[in-house]
């Protein structure tokens, strides 16, 4: 399939520069405030560089079941996808932010990364089912991706705010309820707008677990390259992308 083949790349292409976004992220704005992300990134290479590896932790996988660890694998990243489409919407929804006076940069790079997870939501599940991805996997996959998502970033932001002398006291973690109870009640006051609802985005995840889902409907693409069409990240990132061809 070419045109499947096409947007394959494409979505790489974009991943590893929301990559680049995330590292400028990291040095430019995090470590200059003296916020320390390194415990944080080192998790996601976990995941990613061992967990999830071609080899896990270095292991061969038998032929026999090298398809098997690669669709599982695609199954994970369309279900994370998934999720990921709906924060892209949120977010490109999302008026609070500015009205709180959040910084600007800031809230233009996760508009941007929204925006571009909106356009490309379909390519993962669609390699997916392409490559013989079942209906049934998506039970345990959802489970799966939903926990880990979770308990990376509730770990993540346990990890940030233990660095702040406000939360000293109370000794953030994943394992104790004050973060958790922070995040419900933060997101309930605010009306899902400040920070969406724990069990808002588990009641989306549900959605994936229809046989008649497709994630082209579940989300505006048009909304989506509108807010590229004049975001001063994606045309960072654009210009950036072309000295790198170059």
């Amino acid at each position: 399939d070419a045109k499947l083949k096409e947007d394959v790349q494409a979505f790489i292409r974009q991943e590893a520069m929301h990559a680049k976004a995330h590292q400028s992220a990291n040095g430019e704005y995090l470590t200059t405030r003296n916020i320390d992300v390194s415990r944080n990134i080192k998790i996601m290479e976990f995941f990613f560089n061992d967990l999830l590896a071609d080899k896990p932790f270095g292991k061969e996988i038998p032929k026999s079941l090298q398809r098997q660890w690669d669709l599982f694998r695609l199954g994970i990243i369309a279900t994370a996808e998934h999720m990921t489409c709906v924060l892209g919407k949120y977010a490109l929804e999302n008026d609070l932010w500015e009205q709180l006076g959040a910084d600007p940069e800031m809230v233009d790079l996760v508009k941007w990364h929204g925006a571009e997870e909106v356009e490309h939501r379909t390519v993962a599940f669609d390699l997916y089912r392409h490559l013989g991805g079942g209906y049934i996997a998506r039970y345990y996959l959802s489970l799966i991706v939903i926990i880990g998502i979770l308990g990376i970033w509730v770990d993540g932001a346990a990890h940030i705010l233990s660095q702040d002398p406000r939360f000293k006291d109370k000794k953030p973690s994943l394992f104790k309820p004050w973060i958790w109870i922070e995040w419900y009640k933060t997101s309930s006051r605010s009306q899902n707008k400040l920070l969406p609802n724990m069990l808002w985005l588990i009641s989306q995840q549900m959605i994936y677990l229809m046989p008649w889902y497709d994630p082209v409907h579940e989300a505006n693409t048009d909304a989506a390259l509108r807010y590229l069409e004049h975001s001063p990240a994606a045309k960072r990132a654009e210009v950036t992308g072309q000295h790198a061809a170059a």
